[in-house]
């Protein structure tokens, strides 16, 4: 992982978090109340792998799932390997 080095007041920066955790709070946190962190976090967790990984279509990654886009750059250096 490389960290951001661009200029202060970029607004494409963190363009692509910014959108995950927009979307995160809209379709999981503010649905409902959580009575216990790990309630949350479990929650959390089932939405990232179970929902935003492998079915959510993204724009930045040509529509695309991130799962489909791992499985492409995975086979690629096994190829070039």
């Amino acid at each position: 992982m490389v960290a951001s080095m661009s200029r202060r007041g970029d607004c494409f920066d963190n363009a692509v978090s910014e959108s995950f955790f927009a979307t995160y709070k809209n379709e999981l946190i503010h649905l409902q109340s959580w009575p216990t962190r790990r309630a949350a976090i479990a929650a959390t967790a089932d939405f990232i792998d179970g929902r935003y990984n492998f079915r959510r279509l993204h724009s930045t990654l040509n529509y695309r799932t991130p799962a489909e886009v791992e499985l492409e750059y995975r086979q690629q250096q096994l190829a070039a390997a």
